[in-house]
């Protein structure tokens, strides 16, 4: 499709464009969708709007969401979006970012993580506007001569410029033949659905921009591509993922939601507002001013924990998670600033933990701690000295005083 940049849009495709934006890292090609919104404006058929998601785990993350939000952002504009669940590329293994083959998931593992996915997901978009695909429907149908027909259309020196699989080449790392068929698959899906804007993380980039190349092969008015940024984790370090441990669920309980939320750090606070909140730009930029001139940050963050519970639980739901977080702070206040710690080979027992994390001298004193009722993680006092703690992140609290947010990350 051509467009012109001299085209001049109304104050209606302008102000689409910008909830288009918001919070997106790029937008590719910025006229060519300008042209289809202005053009959906005008007919009244809305666009088809696609996100992939592989069900590798059970489970959908904050991280998840960034997408997510995105998503129902063009869908409360009136476009049709498309959740597409990986059932089928999930086998071959997304090697995005990685530096050795992904193990790809049995057909029983992606059954069975796929089952929760459309439930969660429903807990951001809309259910009555959205249309869900498994890739498996056209992909089976595909045979051996179609994967053949879909190869012969893209050359192996378009898919070394893969950043990861030029440095895995480089370096001697195994690169197997099925890698490349990955982005080819989810590529095909834009033909499959006609897709007219794909989504995804910065890690993506490569593939939508393959969906893209492809459609011109198949005569289709190529897709244009929002991706977003990725979320940190709790530890504000690496990319939210469960594997890591880093993760808030949409699913979790209330008091976990907002316990996770109000331990991250005060400069995360920020990063978690931009990418997570449906503030407008404007009052978060307030906020943002208020603790420069000497606000609370605490504040700006419960105002944000309270802001996720209820979007996935309810506003009561939020306000008691408040009422019960500042309770269980009230005897010794909750430090601004406490030590961070590192902890590998999780799952660890709470003993070692807390020894490990300095807020215990020796095993004996982290028993004593517990038998005496001194030990809280997140605010919940700890009963079991043989507990073993999980990968997360975690504020950890021995008495009134000494305070530490663990983050315990899993065994290699």
């Amino acid at each position: 499709m051509k467009s012109s940049p001299e085209v001049t849009l109304s104050p209606e495709v302008q102000a689409d464009l910008s909830v288009a934006k918001r919070g997106s890292d790029e937008l590719l090609v910025e006229s060519e969708f300008a042209a289809k919104l202005a053009r959906s404006r005008a007919t009244g058929v809305p666009l088809r709007i696609k996100l992939g998601l592989d069900p590798t785990a059970p489970d959908i993350h904050l991280g998840h969401t960034v997408v997510l939000n995105k998503m129902r952002q063009l869908q409360d504009l009136g476009h049709t979006v498309i959740f597409l669940i990986g059932d089928f590329t999930s086998l071959i293994g997304d090697p995005s970012g990685r530096n050795a083959t992904r193990p790809p998931l049995s057909a029983e593992q992606i059954r069975a993580n796929a089952e929760t996915y459309y439930a969660q997901a429903s807990m951001v978009l809309d259910p009555e506007r959205t249309e869900i695909r498994y890739n498996s429907e056209w992909c089976d149908q595909l045979g051996a001569r179609g994967m053949i027909q879909l190869a012969s259309r893209y050359t192996v020196a378009r898919m070394m410029e893969r950043e990861d699989f030029t440095r895995r080449f480089k370096g001697g790392i195994p690169i197997s033949v099925h890698e490349f068929l990955y982005p080819l698959m989810q590529g095909y899906d834009s033909v499959a659905l006609k897709a007219d804007l794909e989504l995804g993380g910065t890690d993506q980039k490569f593939n939508l921009l393959v969906g893209r190349e492809l459609q011109k092969e198949y005569g289709q008015e190529p897709q244009c591509i929002l991706t977003m940024p990725l979320l940190e984790g709790t530890d504000g370090v690496e990319k939210m993922s469960k594997s890591k441990g880093n993760y808030i669920g949409i699913s979790e309980q209330p008091d976990s939601m907002f316990g996770k939320l109000m331990s991250i750090s005060d400069t995360l606070m920020w990063r978690y507002f931009e990418l997570l909140s449906f503030r407008p730009v404007a009052d978060i930029q307030a906020m943002q001013a208020q603790v420069e001139q000497g606000a609370n940050p605490r504040d700006m963050k419960v105002a944000l924990a309270q802001e996720i519970v209820a979007r996935f639980h309810t506003q009561q739901d939020a306000h008691d998670a408040l009422a019960r977080f500042e309770a269980r702070f009230r005897d010794g206040a909750m430090p601004e600033d406490m030590p961070e710690v590192q902890l590998a080979g999780a799952p660890l027992g709470i003993l070692k933990v807390l020894r490990e994390a300095g807020l215990a001298a020796s095993a004996s004193e982290a028993q004593r701690n517990v038998e005496q009722g001194g030990v809280r993680i997140d605010g919940s006092r700890v009963e079991d000295k043989s507990l073993l703690m999980q990968p997360g992140t975690y504020v950890l609290q021995v008495g009134k005083r000494k305070f530490a947010r663990v983050t315990l990350n899993a065994a290699p």
